[in-house]
């Protein structure tokens, strides 16, 4: 994306990909954007475009480049630097709650993607599952990443009976038997059996992810053969 936000968008449509989600426009407007994808025959459902400074301080324009792109929901995808307490997760959750109702306003739900640090014990319960407990399911959803759910030794079937229908969209990434990040499809996690609940869950996007790539295309292209294996 960084050597050519158009070049990159042909490759995933040809690929196969129908859907795509952004992690910033690469200094492209939103309406060139939104060309680009019109002329690829893509969509952006959603975007991790709003870190907790974004939120904190330019939301308005967010979601204003969220409407003009076609994006659904605006994702917070990381947490600010803080000390991991409950009550700490409490004052986010309530952050998130007004960030999810300003983004109600422009038809346009808010959420957050979790990592392995919100599923470290604290006390009888973690950051996320205060996030669960205190975020308005009618203002916020939740983006959950399969992979680091893993890591942080919690299963999504868990999440799924516990919170159904909270679950928007999933990042789809594969472990190996070291914990490592690989291609979907060259690791071990059960996605078929996790995939078999997303009813349960309330899926409605599964965003093929890898953090660090050997080749980005030949990894994304062996991510699309193995899930449309599983259909």
């Amino acid at each position: 994306m960084q050597e050519s936000v158009e070049r990159t968008l042909e490759q995933v449509a040809r690929i196969g990909y129908r859907e795509v989600e952004f992690a910033g426009y690469f200094g492209r407007p939103a309406r060139e954007i939104r060309s680009l994808l019109d002329a690829n025959g893509l969509t952006a459902p959603s975007a991790h475009s709003a870190d907790m400074s974004a939120v904190r301080t330019r939301l308005p324009q967010v979601l204003e480049e969220a409407g003009i792109i076609g994006h659904r929901y605006v994702i917070c995808a990381s947490l600010p630097r803080m000390e991991p307490t409950a009550d700490g997760f409490r004052r986010l959750a309530e952050e998130f709650n007004r960030a999810g109702a300003e983004a109600a306003k422009a038809g346009i739900t808010f959420g957050f993607h979790n990592h392995a640090g919100e599923l470290a014990p604290l006390g009888d319960t973690t950051g996320y599952d205060i996030l669960l407990a205190e975020c308005d399911p009618s203002l916020v959803t939740m983006q959950m990443d399969l992979f680091w759910t893993r890591r942080g030794g919690r299963d999504p079937l868990e999440f799924f009976a516990k919170h159904p229908g909270r679950f928007s969209s999933v990042h789809v990434k594969d472990m190996d038997a070291s914990g490592a990040m690989v291609d979907v499809g060259a690791g071990q996690l059960p996605f078929a059996r996790w995939f078999a609940r997303s009813e349960q869950a309330g899926i409605r996007h599964y965003f093929v992810e890898h953090d660090s790539p050997q080749d980005p295309m030949a990894s994304i292209t062996a991510s699309y053969r193995h899930l449309a294996s599983l259909r």
